[in-house]
């Protein structure tokens, strides 16, 4: 079944930025070509926005966030679900465009995408409706205190190119539900979706200013996070970027999601076979550029031969391609840098003494060379930047341990605790495995992929993954109210 037609006009278009309600060209110098990881095509020229622009949109997110505080949640949950309704409607319309500009896999990966990204504005909009403060009991019969929960303000999101619309909504639609203003900032060369996905907010008819997208490079990023008129940031990315933005911003709000050098780990009572499909999975997933995506395999010695004999066998499965064909599970990579830390990573690999059983390198007769072999490597050694570093591509590096304490210890000897997984069928091990590693989220016999909407999710005390979000009381500040009543 071929892909439906965008309804969007025709593919390489002049595309506008959506600053305080209104679609703009901006004021910045100049544009951006946005083009297809999958194909090369030039898709779209986006405009580059100025400072003029940035403070534009702040001073219209401050009138709308000023506005929406003031009414009921069941007022906000009430648009939040009408969004939600027209968000359903454009589902695919938005994935086709997501595939053509990050180049993940129309059928097999963009429409669920998509879809699970609206369910952020129906989820916010039932939660919203339980945040409640509490009744403080005080040491004198004549007062009472009460709290209540306030929208921070202004947020900006700082999103990243791998979900270029999920990771936007994980705070647009708290952001929105609990009467905060939203401004977005994907990068450049994959903002398109984003934006094609705001004209939903609009149309529910949202405060102007409520949300705005303005795509951009770090000057864009820069401005967001220095401005005095942002109350919150919320951004998503690289751990040195992350450093830098918490350096900048001041005492503003925060929520950092950053890298994940997610292990999973193979304990000698686990199920092989599953544990291998699990791993596969975390790889080849939109080709493994997921900050939770499997960047170690650990197993036990006594296993070693199983597990690569499942693991070749569950990568028969990956059939890269072209991203708009319903065969394909596995698209290109995304962008130039990430393919050649790729090329670095297991390149070092091999010169460290690891064995390609699999892959090993970019694929030819594809369209673009972002087209990535799916990639096993066994005998890794610890020090290798395959296992040090985030590789963020389609690769399953196998390293060994002795035994369950020598695999917390390899699992542990890294700077990104972020996700992480465990294959055991012992109950009592497997709480012995979650005590004992040190990341975010521990998932017992499933892949370190496994993501579902609204989870707590950030990194572990100590690491460079940042603290994430827990739930909707993110987006909100606690306000103390003290009443002294009249003493009759």
């Amino acid at each position: 079944m071929p892909p439906p037609e965008p309804k969007v006009s025709e593919v390489a278009t002049e595309l506008e930025l959506f600053i305080a309600g209104e679609w703009t060209s901006g004021t910045g110098e100049g544009h951006y070509e946005l083009r297809s990881p999958g194909t090369g095509e030039h898709l779209a020229d986006v405009p580059r926005a100025s400072k003029a622009d940035v403070d534009k949109a702040v001073a219209a997110a401050q009138a709308a966030s000023e506005e929406m505080r003031h009414w009921s949640a069941f007022e906000r949950a009430d648009l939040c679900l009408k969004a939600y309704e027209l968000w359903e409607e454009r589902v695919e319309e938005i994935a086709r465009i997501l595939t053509m500009e990050q180049g993940k896999p129309f059928r097999a990966e963009a429409i669920d995408d998509i879809a699970e990204s609206g369910d952020y504005l129906q989820i916010a909009a039932e939660d919203v409706k339980r945040l409640k403060g509490d009744l403080i009991p005080t040491t004198e019969r004549n007062r009472r205190m009460f709290t209540v929960r306030r929208p921070v303000g202004v947020w900006a999101a700082i999103t990243p190119w791998n979900f270029p619309v999920m990771i936007p909504m994980e705070t647009v639609g708290p952001g929105l539900a609990t009467g905060n203003a939203v401004i977005v900032k994907p990068p450049l060369h994959t903002c398109w979706a984003m934006l094609e996905a705001a004209r939903v907010i609009e149309e529910a008819g949202f405060p102007r200013g409520a949300l705005s997208v303005i795509p951009g490079d770090g000057d864009v990023g820069e401005w967001l996070v220095t401005h005095p008129g942002i109350q919150g940031i919320s951004f998503t990315g690289s751990s040195e970027t992350g450093k830098r933005i918490v350096a900048s911003m001041g005492l503003k709000r925060s929520i950092m999601e950053m890298s994940g050098n997610g292990p999973l780990i193979v304990a000698g009572d686990a199920d092989v076979e599953a544990a291998a499909v699990a791993a596969v999975y975390g790889a080849y997933y939109n080709a493994g550029q997921v900050c939770t995506a499997t960047e170690r395999v650990i197993v036990l010695d006594d296993l070693h031969d199983q597990f690569v004999d499942a693991t070749l066998k569950a990568a028969e499965a990956v059939n890269l391609g072209d991203p708009m064909d319903d065969a394909t599970n596995m698209g290109p990579l995304n962008n130039e840098p990430t393919a050649a830390k790729m090329d670095r990573h297991i390149e070092d690999a091999r010169r460290r003494g690891a064995e390609v059983l699999v892959g090993g390198g970019r694929a030819s007769g594809h369209a673009t060379d972002l087209y990535y072999q799916f990639t096993v490597l066994d005998r890794v050694p610890e020090e290798s930047l395959v296992s040090r570093e985030e590789s963020f591509g389609p690769v399953v590096p196998i390293l060994t341990a002795k035994d369950d304490d020598d695999a917390i210890g390899i699992a542990n000897r890294t700077n990104l605790g972020l996700q992480a997984a465990v294959f055991t069928n012992d109950i009592t091990k497997a709480f012995w495995y979650a005590d004992r590693i040190r990341s975010g989220t521990v998932i017992v016999n499933d892949s370190t992929d496994f993501w579902e909407t609204f989870q707590p999710f950030g990194g572990a005390a100590g690491t460079d993954t940042g603290w994430g979000r827990q739930r909707i009381e993110e987006f909100t500040d606690l306000q103390t109210v003290v009443f002294n009543l009249r003493q009759e």
